[in-house]
């Protein structure tokens, strides 16, 4: 009696030994890996398919039948995120299964600045590392300036198509806001004004007032005269390194507004919102000039003579610095 009394009382204890060990080991002890690993989560994974993937990659104890069931049994019942996801050394997969429920994915983004010409563009996507496939220079002005955010493994090509959604979104929101001021008949157009007032100021400040001088001479069919219009064709929105030669002032290519009254046949960088809104709501004045005024931003002129006087100015202050 006695030694059956002691065989109900330490089979139970070992089972229960026994399952806190398996317990410990599968799903709440160190994990099998010893240096920090990566694991990315497709959109819509479950937790089996997860834990199959756990047990291919070695970061588990056991295998992915133990992990379901231990999910089931002891883990919150929330779904598993998408993304790319850092795993601690020994992580245990109860912290795994935790981190992929509630857990921040690793954020990756690439920036694109206001004014970058496409052929740049291109260059700094094929350059990120994490993303996949190939893609042809995009569209000039098709893309809105912006940082976005992309997953390890995601197609060149998706991250480009959500860059060229932006500006189709944010182009059909900007639209309905223009002003009477406004001088372009199309979002089209407006992208076009908007790319050159871009390439001429990096103030924010001035944008609108760059955009009133152009609207003025669009306005009264004077030639815009932007340099960097000159620039396009050569470089496509590179920088060109010298001076504008005397020949490319006169060339007749479509973008040369030195040649030619009106806007450029198309953008010669993508521009930002601020320089997309300014066109569309330029300031109010009088001025057809503007230049240079050495402190990085320019002075504005409603005259010929006064414009040839802000010249001089801006020529003394390049002769002071030995730049001519």
């Amino acid at each position: 009696m006695k030694r059956a009394l002691l065989l109900l009382l330490v089979v139970p204890a070992l089972a229960i030994v026994a399952a806190g060990t398996s317990v410990w080991l599968l799903w709440a002890g160190p994990g099998p890996f010893a240096e920090p690993r990566t694991l990315v989560v497709e959109q819509g994974s479950s937790v089996a398919g997860v834990a199959r993937q756990l047990e291919r990659d070695g970061l588990i104890r056991g295998n992915a039948t133990t992990f379901r069931g231990f999910a089931r049994l002891l883990g919150a019942h929330a779904p598993i995120q998408a993304g790319e996801f850092r795993l601690r050394p020994r992580m245990s997969a109860a912290a795994i299964l935790a981190h992929l429920q509630f857990g921040r994915p690793i954020q990756r983004l690439v920036t694109i600045p206001e004014g970058m010409p496409s052929v740049l563009v291109h260059e700094r996507l094929m350059a990120v590392p994490y993303l996949t496939g190939e893609i042809e220079v995009p569209p000039e002005g098709s893309v809105l300036p912006d940082s976005y955010s992309y997953r390890r493994g995601e197609t060149r090509a998706a991250l480009l198509a959500r860059m060229q959604r932006a500006m189709r979104e944010e182009l059909a929101r900007l639209w309905p806001q223009r002003t009477p001021l406004a001088v372009v008949v199309s979002p089209e157009a407006a992208v076009i004004l908007a790319s050159v007032v871009e390439k001429e100021t990096a103030k924010s400040s001035e944008r609108r007032m760059i955009a009133g001088v152009y609207s003025n001479r669009l306005r009264r069919g004077i030639p815009l005269q932007a340099d960097p219009t000159v620039i396009y064709p050569i470089t496509r929105g590179r920088p060109l390194g010298r001076r504008i030669l005397r020949s490319e002032l006169k060339a007749r290519n479509g973008y040369n507004t030195y040649a030619s009254a009106g806007l450029p046949i198309g953008p010669i960088a993508n521009p930002g919102r601020e320089s997309i809104a300014a066109v569309l709501n330029p300031a109010p004045t009088r001025a057809l000039y503007f230049v240079a005024d050495g402190t990085g931003g320019h002075v504005f002129a409603e005259t010929y003579e006064q414009h040839r006087a802000n010249v001089e100015r801006w020529r003394a202050i390049r002769r002071a610095r030995g730049e001519m």
